[in-house]
């Protein structure tokens, strides 16, 4: 079996790179990280829309593309290539996912299109604060359709018009889609190591809340839509630790000590190997997901585990790496490295830690061989 991109696939992605190439320099992103009044490049935001990419997956009938996963795993890696700084994961590969996936044909209908047209931007709330949420601790409450309660980190919270928001209902978990600029929400953006992918707290006071999806399927929900979720963002951490390693081996063999290139020195390479072992492993899991994905594969639970784990780790490692190879200039303001270190660490936790899916492959790989 052959999981490869296709010849129409590169192409995408060529024209992708270029396209955030001209559009997505380092100085874009740094235009958001050195800006506390800016979440996302809205200029950026605009442009993505305008070349179809936040509905590259929705269907033609509600104004999307019409194009697989595969395409949309093409173009998830190259923004993690350029570390946009626009919410395109939350919006695109969680809400959009979410809709098309559990969504009735209303809900469709009314947000689909918004997110093609780029004039919705979504979040995920489920995390109410340290520790991971379970049924006995969440909070959360929806009463008589109005929902109650906070939730603290949200990826994009600051920014999103709407929220998949997991809460009680009767005593057992459900999904639920809530318009953030309705009446008695409250948002405060927090401090975060990425400033260029924004988190709030959000809070709830009688807020309408529609269902999405069977009520008491919460919890069944959210990890479904992070299963979906992961395959896209190990294609962005793929990206991000491609362009970590071209970093890392441009410097090194621009760079001289000693009278030579540190290219040549063994630790450097051995840094350089390892660099390129790890991401080709991920690369292996992720185009494995992406196919599971494409095709809704029974395997899909357990190949989104085993990508979101290896592109976690190697773009960790990249980043981690690249700023070792750079030296003592590695560390400061000026240079780069740090856009991709801090992206690292913040794509890593978003759709929960890597602990956690491991834990999920393993059960993943328990049921499969208890079969």
């Amino acid at each position: 079996m052959d999981f490869d991109y296709s010849d129409d696939q590169k192409f995408l992605k060529d024209e992708a790179r270029k396209f955030l190439a001209a559009r997505c320099s380092p100085a874009v992103v740094r235009g958001v990280l050195d800006d506390p009044a800016k979440s996302y490049d809205e200029a950026l935001w605009s442009a993505v829309a305008e070349q179809g990419w936040l509905g590259a997956a929705i269907p033609e009938a509600y104004n999307g593309l019409g194009l697989g996963r595969v395409e949309l795993c093409a173009i998830a890696e190259e923004l993690g290539r350029a570390v946009a700084p626009i919410p395109f994961a939350s919006t695109v590969y969680i809400l959009a996912e979410a809709v098309m996936a559990h969504g009735t044909d209303a809900q469709k209908a009314s947000i689909l299109p918004r997110v093609a047209a780029g004039e919705l931007i979504g979040c995920l709330a489920v995390s109410e604060g340290p520790g991971q949420v379970t049924p006995s601790s969440l909070s959360a409450k929806v009463e008589g359709g109005k929902l109650s309660g906070v939730k603290i980190p949200v990826t994009d919270g600051d920014v999103a018009g709407m929220a998949l928001v997991l809460a009680g209902e009767g005593g057992r978990p459900s999904l639920f889609l809530v318009d953030l600029k309705a009446a008695g929400v409250g948002r405060e953006r927090l401090d975060s190591l990425d400033p260029t992918r924004s988190v709030a707290r959000l809070t709830f006071e009688g807020v309408t809340a529609e269902r999405l999806g069977e009520a008491g399927q919460g919890f069944e929900l959210v990890q479904a839509i992070l299963d979906r979720a992961a395959v896209l963002l190990a294609f962005e951490q793929l990206g991000g630790a491609d362009r970590c390693l071209e970093m890392a081996k441009e410097y090194a063999l621009g760079r001289y000590a000693f009278g030579r290139v540190i290219a040549g020195y063994q630790a450097v390479k051995h840094k350089l190997a390892d660099m390129y072992v790890k991401n080709e492993v991920a690369r292996s899991n992720a185009y494995y997901g992406a196919w599971a994905l494409n095709d809704d594969a029974p395997e899909l639970p357990t190949a989104a585990a085993a990508a979101r784990i290896a592109a976690s780790d190697a773009f960790w490692f990249a980043s981690k790496e690249n700023v070792q190879v750079h030296g003592g200039m590695g560390f400061t303001w000026e240079v780069d490295c740090h856009l991709y270190y801090r992206r690292s660490r913040q794509l890593s936790l978003v759709a929960g830690a890597p602990k956690l899916w491991k834990e999920r492959l393993v059960s993943e790989l328990e049921k499969k061989n208890a079969a």
